[in-house]
């Protein structure tokens, strides 16, 4: 279900589980902008379908970062132009990692068969007006080239893939300190914030994050030393691994997969 958080902004919200995320429909004079088409066909065949009784034409599907759980469904918007950053295009002109995606979500896993995604047509590589009142921001977080969209009138910012409110994020593609950084240009953006993972939040949920994305760099590769905070009654904490472990890689100059991801992924 769709559910509105500003006029003409809706979001459908997931579970908050890994392998559930959230995705965004903004509506304009020339149609509806989809933001996110969530992890594979069967499910974003509902929320195409939702899409279908606004009727207004998809002229654009805008995806905030490549990996599966955000453009998995994008074959449900055949008609729409693609939007991503130069990142995103690369890895979408790639098959993607169906036996390490349905281990990585194994309650979604029989869905994973067969999952196409659609290129990206439009490549964003900075700020720009993609529709009367959405623009399309590429800032560095989850990947080194992600995409947010704000809708500046309405106060609101639909973060996708850069923000995780309630769920622990995975940074093995991206920098936490980067991504930090980002988080404090997402809160000045609007006031009402629309994650990839949980709940719409504020920006003190954003604030949260950055303080968890510190204490992984402060963590120094080991995860048994993840200082106390909100994030202790988050979904997904087997990911502190992961992103303690690639912060640490980083500060050492090696950019290669944290090896605990590749453990969840099946390759090593």
């Amino acid at each position: 279900m769709l559910h509105e958080v500003a006029p003409g902004v809706a979001v459908w919200l997931g579970t908050g589980e890994p392998g559930s995320p959230n995705a965004a429909v903004v509506s304009d004079d020339d149609g509806v902008t989809v933001v996110d088409t969530l992890l594979s066909p069967p499910q974003a065949a509902p929320l195409a379908d939702a899409v279908s009784q606004l009727g207004l034409p998809v002229p654009r599907v805008v995806t905030t970062s490549s990996h599966l759980e955000f453009v998995g469904g994008s074959a449900c918007f055949p008609l729409a132009a693609v939007y991503g950053t130069p990142q995103i295009s690369a890895h979408l002109d790639q098959p993607p990692n169906l036996e390490g995606c349905r281990r990585l979500y194994p309650d979604q896993a029989d869905d994973l068969v067969d999952v196409a995604t659609r290129p990206v047509s439009h490549v964003i590589t900075e700020a720009a007006w993609i529709s009367a009142s959405a623009v399309a921001v590429p800032l560095p977080g989850e990947l080194d080239q992600n995409l947010a969209v704000q809708i500046p009138e309405r106060g609101v910012v639909i973060c996708g893939a850069l923000a995780s409110f309630g769920t622990t994020p995975l940074a093995f593609d991206g920098d936490p300190g980067r991504w930090i950084d980002s988080l404090e240009v997402l809160q000045g953006y609007g006031s009402v914030f629309v994650p990839g993972h949980g709940p719409v939040g504020s920006a003190d949920d954003l604030r949260v994050l950055q303080a968890y994305l510190a204490a992984c760099i402060e963590a120094d590769g080991d995860s048994s030393r993840l200082g106390p905070g909100p994030w202790d009654d988050w979904r997904a904490r087997h990911f502190d691994e992961v992103n303690v472990q690639r912060a640490a890689m980083l500060r050492a100059g090696d950019h290669s997969p944290p090896p605990a991801m590749l453990r969840l992924l099946g390759l090593g």
